[in-house]
Order: C-alpha cells, then sequence, then structure tokens
C-alpha cells in the first residue's frame, strides 16, 4: 500500500510499506519527515516527477533503513515526488500523472533463460560491441558443445572480453603503413618496470599496483565485532596507486557517471593484494567549452552542436558535483586534480571533448606482506559484500567500448549506474578491520564494475573455477532476468574468496557495521564456470577456457597521417588583453569552484592539498597524505596531461604529460628521488579513426622509451579507446589522443614540502629552469585562446639533463635552500609568476627577462615548455652551477604590489591583484551554476579580502603537553553507519591520554554496550545515513526509539562528572537530540542547509571567545585556523542566548562558510561539560594539518590538541 505525506505544496513523500500505519507509526514519521503532513488520500492530484519504478533510489534504501532503526519495519520503498511541469532527467526519472496505489507496481515479469539461435542478430540488438571474429568464435563454441549458447553466456562474454574489460587494442598486433609492429602496447608498458623494476611489489596483476613504502603505525582494534578499544601497530606498508576513467557514462549522466567514477576506483583500491586501504583521491574534467561568457571569443568560434546528452557546463558542474559527493560521503579527501576545456576545427579536423574525460585516482596503502593474493582451494567461500542488484550499467563495458551516439539512446542509457557512497563505506569498514588484523582471512579480493558480478567472480575464480548460486544474491529489482542479474553493474559491492571457517566471524563484523553479506557459491578445481539459478537450465554453464582463454586476437591496422595546425599571428601591444584571455580558460583560471565543495580534509592525515596561503587558493603542485599520525611519512601525488601539444606532435606531447607530472611532483621530497615514482598511465584515444591507431602507438612507445630512459615505471593504467562522439546530422568529432600520467612516491618528510606561495626575502632569487630544449608556445592555453593550436613543438632535455635537474631540486629541499617553487604549466611562465603572488596579500617581483634568448617577448611569457620557477638563496644558486644546470636569474620580491617585468630596456608594470580578479572571474562564473542566494558573487566579491589571521596562544610552545594523570580515563567514539571521521578523533583522544573505545550504534541498540564506564563520549562527524531526510536525523531516531540506546545516552547525561562532544555530523545530532539544553526542546538551537545550499569545505579562522567552556579555556581571545567541511552547518539559534564558545572570524561568507547566526562556530551547555562544534578540530591537530600555518612558528603540534588534553585533565580531577 502507499501513503503520502505533504512536506510543502510542491514536494511530497511516498511511502510504499506492507501493513497499515500505527497513529504512533504516523507520529515517527511525521517526525522523522521534519513536521510533513499525513495524508489520509489514496492518491494525489496532479503530475509529478519522480524516480524511476523499477529503480529504488539510494536514498530510498538508506530512508527504509532509518525507519526500520526506529521501529516501523513494514516499510519497502520512501520516494519524493515533486509537483513541476520541467524537464526531467530520463535515465533516472519518470513523470506520474495523478500517482495512486500503483505508483510503483512493475507489471514486467523476469524474462527466462534463453538460447541465442542467431549471434550475430542478437548482439545488434543488445549493442553488445561483439567484432566478426568474436561472433564467430562463439558460434565454434557453441558448435563445440553441441548446444545453443544461452543469454547469459553471449552477453558475458560480450562485457568479460569488452575492449574496456580486456583491452583487445592495447593487447592486439598493430600493422603501420604495412609493417608489421614487434611490440603491442602493453607490452611497452610492461617494459618499464621489466626495466626499472626499482620499488615495485605487483603490476598489471590486480585491481592496483603496489610500491614499497615504510615502516608505519596503524590505528585499530583488536576486536571488530564488539565494541573494543584502540590500539597502535607497527606494519611494513605499501603504497597501491590506481586512476580510472569514467568517460562514456559521465558524457551521458554527469552526475551518477562521475560518482560511480570515484567510487569504482575506490574499490580498486580497496580490492589490491588480500585488500588495501584508499587514502585520497584526485579527479581530471575535460571537457568541450563550457561557454559560460559571450566575452570568451574562443568558445564563440565553435561550431554550434545539438549536444547528445548535457552540454560541457553541465557536465562539469554536474560531473564534479557528483565526484565530490561520492567522496564526501564515502569519507575520502580529494587531494589533488585538474581540468581542460578544448574545442577545435580546422580544414575536415573536427575535435573536443565532446565525449569527455572524467578520470578518478588515488593512492592508498596496506600491508606489504598482503600485496599479491593468495592460493584459492576448492571448496573456499565466494561471498559478496554490498547492496541489492538492479537494471543499472547492463552492457556498459561493450557500450563504454563504441563511439557515444552510435547505438539508440535507450541502449546507452541503459548502461549508466547509480551511487550509494554510504553502502560502499560500510564494505569498506569490514575490508579495512580485517586487513588490519594481524592474520587477514581474505584470501583473494575484487570490486564489481563493469560486467557485474560475472566479470567481477570470474576473475576471482579464473584459475580454478567454480559455482555461484544466483538465488543467493539480493534483488532489488524483481523484474531482473537472470542475464540481467548476473550482469548489472549495481556499485558498491565486492567478491571475496575466505575459508569456510571464517565466515561466521567475517559476518559478524558485517552486521555489526550494516554491511550485507552474502554466501553465493564455492571455489572448484574444474576450470568451469557454473551460474545455477532457479531454473533447470544454468544461465552459464561453460569452460574457463571458453570465456579467457581463446578468444580471437585483435588486428589493427593502419598508416601515418599527420595534423597539420596553423599557426596563428599575434601583437605584441596586446599583451594586456591577451593575458586577461589566457586567465579566464578552465585550464589555467583559479579552480576554487572546483575544491570548495570537495572535503580536502578528512582523515585527519591530509599533509597537502589544493589550497595555499593566506589567501587560500587552489594553487598547490601536488597532493600528499600521511601515512600515520606519528611519522613524517607520507604519500605524494599529482597528474600532467598534455593533449593540445599531443595533436601536433603526438611523441613530443606524451613525453611533456610525463614532465608535467615531474614537475610538480619535485616539490616534495621523495624518498630516495625519482627512481622512487612510479606512474599510472591512462589512455584516452579516439582509436580506429584514420590515423589515429598509428598515432596512439607512437605516443606509447615515446612515453614508455622515455620513462625507461628516466628510470621510473608505469604499473599500472587504463585505456578507453571509442573517445569519438557522433551526432544525428553526420558530425563525428573526435576527442583529442589523452595521456594522462599520475605520479606517486614515498614522501621522507612532509613537513618539508615546497609550495608556491613567495616569500618576501629581496635577498632571495628566483629562478627558472626549462625542461625542453626551448620556448614552447604550440598548444598552449595563450594559442588556445587565439583559437589556434600550431605546429611547432620543442623537444624536451636529454633524459640525464632531467634526472639532474630533479635531484639538484630534490638536495635543495632537503638542505632547506628551497622556499617557494612552483610548475610552469597553463598559462605559460606569466601565469605561474602571478600565480606565485597571489596567495600573499602583500608584496610583488621584479622580473628581468633578457637571460632569454628570445626577442619575441610573448613566447617567454606564454611558453609552456614543461618546466619550473623557484625562490632560492645564494648557496642554491651556486649549487645549480656546480651541477651544470641551464637555468635563468628572473629577479626577486619587492614591496610594491606589482609585477615589474624588464625587457630589452622596455618595462611592463602589472597590477598584481587586478589580475588574480581576472584569474578568479572564470571560478565566479562557474560557481554561479553551483551556489544559491548569491554566494558566488558574495565569494568573488570577499575572497581576497579574509586573509587567515592568527593569535595564538601566548603560553603555547609546540610541544605536546606533558601528560601527567593520576589514573585511567575511559572515552568511546560513537558511529553509525555513514560517519567517517571516527579514527583521527579517536587518535587526537589518545594521543591525549584518554583510554578510548570504538562503539557504532549497533552495539547500543542491541546493548551490546552501556557506556557504564566512560567519562567522555564524542559523536564524530560524517554523513550517517548520507544525510537522508536532513542531517543527523537518521541517527538521532537510532537514539530517540530504541530504548537500549535512548537509557544508555540519558544515563549518561543524567551524571555530573562526563564530557562530551560532537563534531559536524556530531554536532548536528546533539542539536537533533537536544542534548546541550535539554529544558529549552521547543527552543533548543538546530542546524540548518549552508546559505549557499552546497557543501562547503574551508580552511578558516575562528575566534575563540570568553565562555564557560570546560575544553576551550585555555584558548579564550585567540584566533586560531581550522577546517570546515560540511552541508549542514548553519546554527540556528532560535533568537535564544546560548553560551557561543567560538565565532568565524569574518561575518560574511565565505570566512563563515554557512551563514549561522552571530557567525557562530561552536556552542556549549550551561555548565561549560557539553561542546557541539562544526569545525574539524580533530583535522587540525598537526602543523602539516593547517592549509596554512605561520611560517616563523617551528611547532611539532597545534593548539587545537589543548581543548582534548583539558578534557583529559579535568576528568582526571573529577571523573
Amino acid at each position: 500500500m502507499i501513503s503520502f505525506f505533504k512536506k510543502s505544496s510542491d514536494n511530497f513523500f511516498v511511502v510504499e510499506h506492507i501493513d497499515e500505519f500505527s497513529k504512533g507509526e504516523i507520529n515517527k514519521l511525521t517526525w522523522l519527515f521534519n513536521g510533513s503532513e499525513f495524508l489520509n488520500i489514496k492518491k494525489l492530484k496532479g503530475n509529478y516527477i519522480g524516480p524511476i519504478k523499477e529503480m529504488t533510489t539510494p536514498w530510498s534504501t538508506n530512508a527504509v533503513e532509518i525507519s526500520k532503526n526506529i521501529g516501523i519495519n513494514s516499510i519497502t520503498r520512501i520516494e519524493c515526488l515533486i509537483k513541476t511541469q520541467s524537464d526531467h532527467d530520463m535515465m533516472t526519472q519518470s513523470e506520474y500523472q495523478n500517482p495512486d496505489q500503483n505508483i510503483f507496481h512493475i507489471t514486467k515479469v523476469s524474462e527466462p533463460v534463453t538460447y541465442i539461435n542467431n549471434i550475430k542478430r542478437y548482439n545488434n540488438e543488445q549493442g553488445l560491441a561483439l567484432s566478426d571474429d568474436e561472433i564467430l568464435y562463439l558460434e565454434g563454441v557453441s558448435k563445440r558443445l553441441e548446444r545453443k549458447l544461452t543469454d547469459s553466456e553471449v552477453f558475458g562474454f560480450s562485457q568479460v572480453n569488452s575492449e574496456h574489460c580486456r583491452h583487445k587494442i592495447f593487447n592486439g598486433q598493430f600493422v603501420i603503413d604495412g609493417i608489421e609492429k614487434d611490440k603491442s602496447l602493453f607490452s611497452m608498458i610492461k617494459s618499464t618496470s621489466e626495466a626499472n623494476p626499482n620499488n615495485l611489489i605487483s603490476a598489471y596483476k590486480d585491481n592496483v599496483a603496489f610500491i614499497t613504502g615504510p615502516q608505519i603505525e596503524i590505528f585499530t582494534t583488536n576486536k571488530n565485532d564488539i565494541p573494543d578499544y584502540y590500539i597502535k601497530r607497527k606494519i611494513k606498508s605499501s603504497i597501491s596507486l590506481k586512476a580510472e576513467t569514467h568517460n562514456f557514462p559521465t558524457t551521458v549522466e554527469p552526475f551518477s557517471g562521475a560518482a560511480t567514477g570515484s567510487g569504482g576506483e575506490i574499490r580498486d583500491r580497496m580490492a589490491g593484494g588480500q585488500a588495501s586501504i584508499p587514502l585520497a583521491g584526485t579527479a581530471v574534467y575535460m571537457t568541450s567549452y563550457p561557454r559560460t561568457s559571450s566575452s570568451k571569443e574562443w568558445e564563440k568560434n565553435q561550431k554550434k552542436k545539438d549536444w547528445l546528452y548535457q552540454n560541457p557546463k553541465d557536465i562539469l558542474i554536474k560531473a564534479s558535483n557528483g565526484a565530490s559527493d561520492y567522496g564526501n560521503k564515502f569519507g575520502q579527501p580529494l587531494i589533488n586534480g585538474s581540468v581542460l576545456t578544448f574545442e577545435h576545427s580546422e580544414e575536415k579536423n573536427n575535435l573536443g571533448y565532446d565525449k569527455v574525460i572524467m578520470l578518478a585516482g588515488g593512492i592508498g596503502y596496506g600491508k606489504e606482506n598482503e600485496s599479491k593474493k593468495k592460493k584459492i582451494s576448492n571448496g573456499d567461500y565466494v561471498i559478496v559484500l554490498g547492496g541489492d542488484n538492479y537494471r543499472i550499467g547492463m552492457g556498459g563495458g561493450a557500450v563504454s567500448s563504441v563511439n557515444t551516439g552510435e547505438f539508440k539512446n535507450n541502449i546507452e542509457l541503459n548502461a549508466v549506474q547509480r551511487s550509494n557512497p554510504e553502502m560502499q563505506k560500510r564494505v569498506a569498514n569490514v575490508i579495512r578491520v580485517l586487513a588490519e588484523e594481524i592474520n587477514n582471512p581474505i584470501l583473494s579480493i575484487h570490486d564489481h564494475g563493469a560486467g557485474g558480478h560475472l566479470n567481477c567472480l570470474s576473475e576471482l575464480l579464473e584459475e580454478t573455477g567454480g559455482l555461484i548460486n544466483i538465488n543467493k544474491l539480493p534483488i532489488g529489482d524483481p523484474t531482473l532476468s537472470e542475464k540481467e542479474i548476473i550482469g548489472n553493474e549495481s556499485q558498491e559491492r565486492m567478491g571475496l574468496v575466505i575459508k569456510k571457517e571464517d565466515f561466521n566471524k567475517i559476518k559478524k563484523i558485517a552486521d555489526r557495521e550494516r554491511a550485507p553479506i552474502y554466501h553465493v557459491g564455492y571455489v572448484k578445481d574444474n576450470n568451469k564456470l557454473v551460474f545455477k539459478g532457479k531454473e533447470d537450465i544454468n544461465p552459464i554453464n561453460l569452460n574457463l577456457d571458453d570465456f579467457f582463454g581463446s578468444s580471437p586476437k585483435t588486428i589493427i591496422k593502419d598508416k601515418t597521417l599527420t595534423y597539420n595546425f596553423k599557426n596563428p599571428s599575434y601583437h605584441q601591444n596586446l599583451i594586456i588583453k591577451y593575458l586577461e584571455n589566457t586567465l579566464s580558460l578552465e585550464s589555467v583560471s583559479c579552480k576554487d569552484w572546483l575544491t570548495n565543495k570537495v572535503d580536502r580534509c578528512v582523515t585527519g592525515r591530509v599533509a597537502l592539498q589544493q589550497t595555499v596561503g593566506e589567501i587560500q587558493l587552489p594553487l598547490n603542485n601536488l597532493g600528499i597524505m600521511a601515512f600515520d599520525f606519528s611519522s613524517n611519512k607520507g604519500i605524494a601525488t599529482t597528474v600532467g596531461f598534455s593533449p593540445i601539444v599531443s595533436l601536433a606532435d603526438e611523441k613530443i606531447g606524451a613525453k611533456y604529460s610525463i614532465l608535467k607530472a615531474l614537475t610538480n611532483i619535485i616539490w616534495a621530497p621523495i624518498q630516495n628521488g625519482l627512481s622512487n615514482i612510479s606512474l599510472s598511465a591512462n589512455w584516452m584515444w579516439p582509436a580506429n579513426n584514420p590515423g589515429e591507431n598509428t598515432r596512439l602507438y607512437n605516443a606509447v612507445k615515446s612515453v614508455s622509451d622515455f620513462a625507461i630512459e628516466l628510470g621510473v615505471n608505469i604499473p599500472t593504467g587504463k585505456d578507453s579507446l571509442s573517445m569519438t562522439q557522433k551526432y544525428s546530422n553526420g558530425l563525428k568529432v573526435l576527442s583529442p589522443g589523452t595521456v594522462i600520467i599520475s605520479a606517486v612516491s614515498e614522501v621522507s618528510d612532509i613537513n618539508n614540502v615546497i609550495k608556491p606561495n613567495l616569500l618576501y626575502d629581496e635577498k632571495l632569487e628566483l629562478i627558472y629552469v626549462n625542461f625542453c630544449e626551448d620556448l614552447n608556445l604550440t598548444g598552449s592555453a595563450f594559442f588556445q585562446s587565439l583559437s589556434s593550436i600550431g605546429n611547432n613543438v620543442i623537444e624536451t632535455k636529454s633524459p640525464n639533463e632531467i634526472k639532474n635537474i630533479f635531484k639538484t631540486i630534490q638536495d635543495l629541499i632537503i638542505s632547506k635552500n628551497l622556499f617557494a617553487g612552483h610548475d610552469v604549466s597553463s598559462g605559460g611562465l606569466i601565469t605561474s609568476l602571478l600565480e606565485m603572488n597571489f596567495p600573499n596579500v602583500e608584496n610583488g617581483l621584479k622580473i628581468n627577462l633578457d637571460g632569454f634568448k628570445e626577442d619575441d617577448l610573448l613566447k617567454i611569457l606564454f611558453n609552456e615548455s614543461p618546466g619550473i620557477i623557484f625562490q632560492t638563496n645564494k648557496n642554491g644558486k651556486k649549487k645549480l652551477i656546480n651541477n651544470n644546470i641551464d637555468f635563468i636569474s628572473l629577479g626577486n620580491t619587492i614591496k610594491d604590489r606589482k609585477l615589474n617585468i624588464e625587457f630589452k630596456n622596455k618595462s611592463l608594470n602589472l597590477d598584481i591583484d587586478h589580475f588574480r580578479d581576472s584569474w578568479y572571474h572564470n571560478s565566479y562564473l562557474m560557481d554561479s551554476e553551483q551556489t544559491i542566494n548569491n554566494k558566488s558573487l558574495e565569494r568573488f566579491n570577499n575572497y581576497k579580502n579574509q586573509p587567515l589571521k592568527f593569535k595564538f596562544p601566548s603560553n603555547f610552545n609546540g610541544s605536546l603537553p606533558i601528560m601527567n594523570f593520576k589514573k585511567e580515563v575511559k572515552a568511546a567514539v560513537i558511529r553509525e553507519k555513514g560517519i567517517n571521521s571516527e579514527r583521527e578523533m579517536a587518535y587526537m583522544l589518545n594521543l591525549s591520554g584518554f583510554k578510548v573505545k570504538d562503539v557504532h550504534m549497533t552495539d547500543l541498540v542491541s546493548g551490546r554496550e552501556t557506556l557504564k564506564d566512560i567519562n567522555m563520549l564524542v559523536f564524530p562527524g560524517g554523513f550517517s545515513n548520507s544525510d537522508v531526510l536532513g542531517s543527523a536525523k537518521g541517527w538521532a531516531g537510532a537514539f530517540k526509539f530504541n530504548e537500549k540506546a535512548k537509557k544508555t545516552i540519558q544515563n549518561f547525561y543524567k551524571k555530573e562528572n562526563t564530557l562530551s562532544l560532537g563534531v559536524c555530523n556530531g554536532c548536528q545530532l546533539m542539536m537533533e537530540l537536544d542534548l546541550l539544553y535539554p529544558n529549552q526542546i521547543e527552543n533548543h538551537p538546530k542546524m540548518e542547509h549552508n546559505h549557499s545550499n552546497k557543501f562547503e569545505c574551508t580552511f578558516s579562522s575562528i575566534d575563540i571567545i570568553k565562555s564557560n567552556s570546560i575544553m576551550l579555556k585555555n584558548l579564550e581571545d585567540t584566533t586560531l585556523g581550522i577546517w570546515s567541511a560540511h552541508g549542514e552547518g548553519k546554527f540556528n539559534l532560535k533568537s535564544k542566548e546560548v553560551n557561543i564558545a567560538a565565532k568565524f572570524h569574518y561575518n560574511e561568507y565565505p570566512g563563515n562558510p554557512n551563514g549561522s547566526d552571530k557567525s557562530t562556530a561552536a556552542i556549549c551547555s550551561k555548565d561549560g561539560r557539553h561542546l557541539a562544534i562544526m569545525p574539524h578540530l580533530e583535522r587540525s591537530i598537526f602543523p602539516w594539518n593547517w592549509a596554512h600555518y605561520p611560517r616563523e612558528r617551528n611547532d611539532k603540534i597545534s593548539p587545537w590538541i589543548l581543548p582534548f588534553y583539558n578534557a583529559r585533565k579535568w576528568l582526571d580531577e573529577n571523573a
């Protein structure tokens, strides 16, 4: 039956349930739906937009679980309807007219297993992308088996052997200009690891690559199926690296495509070896021009197109929203990335990222001795962790292997997925604790991605064979056929092989984490793959060789064709116009619109993210994560690409991509230098178009040879070789052949990383070092702004010269003779010089360019040959000379806020702040598409007027307080599903002398935990229940409507010798439960959506004001930097006087990121024992956590350790 709840005149909740609701249940739902009115009617009148009936949304999955947690067990689905006449998303939404009791009723029935009589026809009808050779092969298998193949077998073969999954071109035989090449693309990439094994543990054999890491400390618990206390343990680590692209799904449905791309890449890093732990992500977006302004001539010069699905601007906004949302809710910081927009038509060539690139990359870690999968044996259990199966992504692997627009839209739309990051977080929690155990019970593990269960489970079993019982798999859509159950690409699922005797233990852990777990089959030593269903006919019953061993080898024939692009003309007297235009390109301009909505601090281990300086701007060269909280070791990652240069010369352009990654990662002290860096190469190419296979081969060979000569390896990567988009009018647009290089390495000291903001010191000199033989404008942003590409690409310096430069810079970093540094990349030398001044409030630069052997000033200024600029002293300059480094001295800092350029007796004086606004303006244009209440304009007006301000406690010496306590005091960190900040919170409590217990809500609801010996209670941050129905609403419901949990929390707050802390989501929980002011329930402060109506992540200043807060008592009258990351952080104080303990330093946005009453950042109870704070003090403990820390201080720890120490000291005296 269906019930309706009215939220507003245009918004309704639709609830599907089995039994009639009691009055008590209606009251609960009214509370859950934030006061929505129960409508005692059978149907609504009018037209509404809602989700398609066949697919339960992830939002509904969470809402139903919340309803069960508050004691309503008959609900099967909850969705939202919006009364509107506007267009809707055809992939995920439907229009409902007068919705009634049959709104979710499905008449479709599950299709039976069928034998395929004509494989060729079936291939065309289903869009399976099978080649003629593969069809002949399958017909041969059918003849050998003396039976027709089933629909599942043919479909399954198409997915497992799609270009997406099997990389047929990369493994194929190339014949170019009639000459057969002796190496495949894959063999050339593999040869880098054969030549330079260096630090490799595992390459090409797993979901990720592993390289060696240092000995580190992990912070975990011994027992994971019950509440237990945290402990520290040493392990020898390995570093995981991976990057994936999700281009086709992002083109079709950007939010879901990018979200599931991020989720899939995270799962890859969970599935390495016997299991590994994802740590941080990266992202790259490439689209055609977004057409944000009528003043951009290079956009107006492009062909008008009837975009197939979404326009480029919407793709950039929605895709970055999707990837950001997934990482934010899963709890993975996104610490590095880039964006590129490009279109160009010249002669008969139509180029552009109409088929977009969305790259999701990342780093993680594991145990070195578990970086390879174990051998599995007959009888071992096959289990699946994760969510239900829906008709999602059917054929995703195959459809991703063809040109977008080639199939009918319904087939292409059918290949796109949905995302549920909170479900993945639950699964990840189970895998994390298993990976942390001394004896990890996981033998082998694989993620679910392209090809669904079939690809995942067949790869787990490909060396043995196995039996899978389809009836054991969870079903979200009862109309799924067995083919669809096997092959759907529903996300957030992991396949594991374990010993039989370990299943019960793992199930207990999974149940505690609320992670669904299913025993679905067995390992068999028969080299057969059998999926057994409910019918007599097995949907799949084939030898493993039929799937993996014998499919035809691809032959790729092509000839050499080159692009002949014209060089543009330009005029020296238009430099200001050219500079403003160049600074307006998405690749050059400020990326704040990307970074302000993505969590860059979660885990508390972010040592370097995008923003830098007292004016927080996204300019850092790379991202760095700390391995742990106790050492100075870290993992660095960055990206590099140069596809527009590659259009003119794919060989040199491919090498530029490596150099661009290296000129970013060079600013961290790399453990053991250049040879310790490993690369991921992701190839996106419009293959099978005339000349493009040749260009691809040349680029791969160039990358391989260059990496070998540099002494680095490429142990991982991915290819996406159908980068062509076709339109109904016959227009065919090729995405430029692109290789994105991700560089990863161990960092020897996370405290000694060079940032791009200049230090004012006129004795220091600014130095330019070019990694190429000369200055390059071809493929530059400057040429792009002139609607040109160019045709003369400058060669790189020799590998030996580059190795010498790299080592010299590393030596200068380690010896502390470098003070600032930046790469020369998009926008050229002039952009890099300006960017090094942008994060500062004062001072400028005086530059002389006479050292360049070039008469063309514009060529010098806009040159994009990969290179570096850095600030050094006399010792540094002497080192350069002694090491025979070819460099040019540029100049030094000055007090005047100008960039003064002298060149051949002429001078050019540029107003730095004016060009900073020019550079920032494009971010404002993009931000205005994702931010409401005119906040994007407010951000643009205020960003430069809100520098970070600090006032440290006068008695703070930067050392950890001396722990000299009389007794043991216990703290508990309470977490609900979706919480992602418990570990950093627990560690900071531990660091301050607490014995810290891990407590899940399932422990409180079941009565396993009563908190009777706990004196400090902490509710950490995250996205409990994915913020469905409101931040912390579901979490609060679990307390309010479960007797055991309710009694436990009431008993704790009755005590007078206890303290509590709620941070972010925990702060929201304390407001929802009225914990600070229990006697003023009607007027208790509440949390609301940020005024911008979007997630905000910022590092800002907050003022600690005089209050009775026990935790903040010795921080009064200080101003400290702190991270904030939330979507519903606005304090509504209900016009009542409350104990405000901290305020944001600035009242206006974005300094006040949420619009809180009185700029409130934290409030406390009347007696000062209970503190609720939205910013994350636990992520701001160490100086390296801060996005900007005073250079003059040499602290080992920040003042944010003091609140935890104050709590411990008070409880030592009062508990």
